[in-house]
């Protein structure tokens, strides 16, 4: 097939890095998580707050890569 442009779609290899990305940062968010109501320092709970929430958002990213360009079935 010829296209005029680039189809919109993710490949299954696409996909299964998707899927590896999801799990690292899932992971590292529900650790930091747990090492958050652990901590007594309110600087250390601070930090790990901020990493959690960095892996929060590429939670996110990931999800919503994955709505935008696998959600069309044109």
């Amino acid at each position: 097939m010829n296209y005029d442009t680039v189809p919109v779609m993710l490949s299954g290899k696409d996909l299964d890095y998707l899927s590896d990305m999801f799990d690292w940062n899932s992971i590292a968010c529900k650790k930091a998580y747990h090492y958050f109501n652990e901590l007594q320092n309110e600087e250390l709970k601070q930090l790990v707050e901020e990493i959690r929430k960095v892996h929060y958002d590429n939670l996110n990213k990931i999800i919503d890569t994955i709505n935008n360009m696998g959600g069309s079935n044109e």
